[in-house]
């Protein structure tokens, strides 16, 4: 609720103000229509030489801060903001399990398009996909731990052949720090896909890099952009386990699971559940898991690192509202 005593400062992204203007200027027209003063909702643009929000955060008269962005700005937010409640969403490592499918193409092309989305610059965006060492059973025979990360490797060059879709789906990169990043994951593992430049722009296509389980210091950490690893497991079991445990060690938002094992599918659930992160299962076609919005799913829990509200139920916005009252007695 915007009220004249509810004021809202927006405080962009250095590197992302044009699009908050625009939305702070459809708010601010809305509200003069309206009759409402013009500054209930204000911009707070500033630059990474001068930045203005540790000021705007420590400020006593901030009741609300809503953060978005890494752990460790968020670790700040919440120990300076004093009085002001606090619901941030946070950093995380979001993972795929492979533990079996009856529609192996379908699933690699899916898995694609979910790496390529936005060039993984996505809070929703998976890393890890773990895969048994072994191999997994699929329509196609078994296919070991090398064909299914070559796999999904073929399928985002199916998905970014053309140049026109891979522009509109892999986008720009926002951050040239993530393209160090890529170059630095490139170190951590066996390359299955390089990562490359598109055409135009500023941009880079997925880098999917093989590990094993023990090479956690490369997986178990968001690495933030077009970066995945295929992470080399004992079993099905092996990988929900890892998965689920870092994602309640490091956050997560988004964990998705292929199997056949409909036992298995109940007890991944019941563990991601207990990790306080959102599974999706045996997602082929036009749903993906970076999917997770407002409209359609309780986004973020609040059960982990990856935030600490579940930003589409009550509780992110019943604490908003207080009630403040007057009272004195009629005279007889």
């Amino acid at each position: 609720m915007s009220t004249p005593w509810n004021t809202v400062i927006v405080k962009p992204h250095p590197g992302a103000i044009l699009p908050l203007a625009l939305t702070v200027a459809v708010l601010r027209d809305l509200l003069a229509e309206q009759g409402l003063p013009r500054d209930v909702v204000l911009l707070a643009a500033d630059s990474a030489e001068a930045p203005v929000t540790k000021d705007l955060v420590a400020d006593p008269a901030v009741a609300i801060v809503d953060y978005t962005g890494s752990n460790a700005f968020g670790a700040w937010v919440r120990a300076n903001a004093g009085a002001a409640q606090v619901y941030t969403e946070e950093a995380g490592v979001n993972s795929i399990v492979v533990a079996a499918t009856d529609v192996f193409g379908p699933m690699c092309a899916n898995i694609a398009f979910s790496l390529a989305l936005y060039s993984g610059q996505m809070c929703t965006a998976p890393q890890d996909i773990f895969v048994p060492r072994g191999g997994i059973e699929t329509d196609e025979g078994h296919k070991g731990f090398g064909e299914v990360a070559a796999g999904i490797a073929a399928a985002v060059d199916a998905l970014l052949a053309d140049p026109a879709r891979a522009a509109g789906v892999a986008g720009a990169i926002a951050n040239p720090a993530t393209l160090e990043r890529i170059a630095a994951a490139r170190g951590l593992g066996r390359v299955v896909r390089d990562s490359a430049p598109l055409a135009e722009g500023r941009s880079a296509t997925p880098l999917i890099v093989a590990v094993e389980a023990a090479d956690e210091a490369a997986y178990g950490e968001e690495r933030f952009g077009p970066i995945a690893f295929v992470v080399a497991v004992d079993d099905a079991e092996d990988g929900i386990a890892r998965a689920a445990a870092l994602a309640r060690r490091k956050g997560a938002i988004t964990a998705a699971l292929y199997d056949t094992d409909e036992a298995r599918i109940l007890r991944a659930a019941d563990a991601f559940a207990r990790a306080g992160v959102n599974l999706s299962v045996n997602l082929t076609g036009n749903i993906f898991v970076n999917q997770s919005a407002a409209f359609s799913d309780f986004h973020v829990t609040g059960l982990n690192p990856a935030g600490n509200a579940s930003l589409t139920d009550a509780a992110f916005v019943a604490g908003r509202f207080v009630r403040a009252m007057w009272r004195r007695p009629v005279a007889a």
